[in-house]
């Protein structure tokens, strides 16, 4: 390798100064709307496009490494470019601006929902906000079936995972632990269908001019002695207080339940937050009583309408179980504090998978098997995603619901005389304005909060 090359690659980073990226990572966070697709699409824009700090190659090949990754992808690459341009802190000032609009929002949110929910007005936004969730659920599922179900190896996955988990409540882990398998040993074999769907922005994968170039950097490099010292930090970061917690509180505190359930959660969001929130909604809902199902629905709207990874959803649950099992504090205070847990045991994860195994998961380039499990996986995810959007249907446009529990099957039974004919009616012009006039989400949020006002309580904004 030219020596000349690398050392090229390893100062280019310093051709963008720490206040420049700064500026254009706050950018990227403020405009981080639209889930990970409209997220990745932004930062490709704004980084390869526009800034030409990194080219078309690399970008794809940092967002193929994060896909492999638990966790929000998109803050992830985030991280991971920022630490490619300005190491360490470079990613930490990257992966931690792009959630801390999120954080904030959330957080006001949280307050005013907890303070004034009851309120009519309030209740009617929500009401309509629920209607427009559900439809961008519905969309989710058909944008991702088309990229993830190329063969009918894949529509099998898809549907054997939503069986699984609809009419057997088989645990989210087990199905994604068990697809992985599947593709990984199909991979091995040599069937086409198990490669991995593609990432492109239609430039192909040619090389940009960019500041950054196709050269390695320094840091880039593996490390081990660095890894496990970097390793040991951030676990300690991560697990320190949940371990402290389970100590002075015991297993049944409300803030021992966040810490470690939510850590559970950090080492399973494959496939994205559509995937994973079934799973949580279920456990919150069911398990744990945090919340009710509405108020997860009005959780998801609040992610939904800010910045940030729709992750983020997480803090909301904090927020509400801590409020409402407060203990010697005060409600908001202790709400407070566990949204805040939620986040921090949901995020510091992602920076230790990337600070620890970015430079050595370049190893796993071409990597058949890896590949392989990977799209299986997100096949798998399609069904957990249908899932999650017939759980939300069902709890916005029934009234009642019915489980029914007999070995082996355990799912909700609508109650068809409680359907909510205006949620119905809502929902339905939702889905029709985002499928068939293809409007933005933001502006489908708008209009069903502004029509769920005027529903609920017959004013005309």
């Amino acid at each position: 390798m030219d020596t000349r090359n690398v050392q090229s690659g390893a100062d280019a980073g310093h051709g963008v100064s720490f206040n420049e990226a700064f500026r254009v990572w706050l950018r990227v966070a403020c405009l981080s709307f639209g889930g990970p697709a409209g997220q990745i699409a932004v930062m490709h824009r704004i980084l390869v496009e526009e800034k030409k700090w990194i080219s078309e190659g690399r970008f794809l090949h940092a967002l193929n490494y994060c896909m492999l990754l638990p966790g929000p992808e998109a803050q992830q690459l985030a991280t991971y470019v920022g630490w490619l341009m300005h190491r360490t802190a470079g990613g930490l000032l990257a992966g931690g601006l792009f959630i801390l609009p999120g954080i904030v929002a959330i957080m006001g949110l949280s307050y005013v929902y907890a303070a004034f929910g009851n309120v009519s007005l309030v209740e009617a936004l929500f009401f309509g906000l629920k209607a427009a969730v559900l439809a961008i659920v519905v969309e989710a599922v058909v944008r991702v079936g088309k990229r993830a179900l190329k063969s009918r190896i894949m529509i099998a996955l898809a549907a054997a995972a939503f069986v699984a988990i609809f009419f057997f409540a088989v645990p989210f882990p087990i199905i994604i632990i068990a697809a992985g398998l599947v593709g990984y040993a199909g991979a091995r074999s040599g069937r086409a269908e198990f490669a991995p769907a593609g990432h492109g922005h239609g430039g192909g994968s040619a090389a940009i001019d960019s500041m950054l170039g196709e050269a390695v950097p320094d840091h880039v490099k593996p490390d081990t002695a660095r890894a496990v010292r970097v390793g040991a930090l951030w676990l300690a970061l991560w697990l320190v207080p949940v371990m402290v917690l389970l100590l002075a509180l015991g297993q049944g505190n409300v803030f021992s339940q966040i810490a470690l359930f939510f850590s559970k959660m950090a080492l399973v969001t494959f496939g994205g937050a559509y995937a994973v929130l079934a799973y949580v909604a279920q456990q919150a809902v069911e398990h744990y009583h945090w919340l009710k199902p509405h108020e997860m629905l009005d959780g998801l709207g609040m992610a939904e309408t800010t910045p940030g990874p729709l992750i983020m959803v997480l803090q909301f649950l904090g927020f509400m179980a801590a409020y409402r099992d407060a203990g010697g504090l005060s409600p908001m205070l202790a709400a407070t504090l566990g949204g805040l847990l939620a986040t921090w045991v949901t995020f510091t994860p992602c920076f230790l998978w990337i600070f620890v195994g970015a430079p050595f998961i370049e190893r796993l380039r071409g990597n058949t098997g890896l590949a392989g499990a990977l799209s299986a996986i997100t096949a798998a995810v399609v069904g957990v995603i249908l899932n999650l959007s017939i759980w939300f249907a069902l709890h916005t446009l029934f009234r009642e619901t019915v489980p029914l529990q007999a070995f082996p099957l355990n799912f909700d039974m609508p109650v068809l005389r409680s359907v909510d004919i205006p949620a119905l009616v809502l929902s339905i012009a939702a889905a029709t304005a985002i499928f068939r006039f293809k409007l933005g989400m933001l502006t489908v949020l708008a209009g069903s909060c502004a029509a769920g006002v005027a529903l609920r309580l017959g004013a005309v904004i």
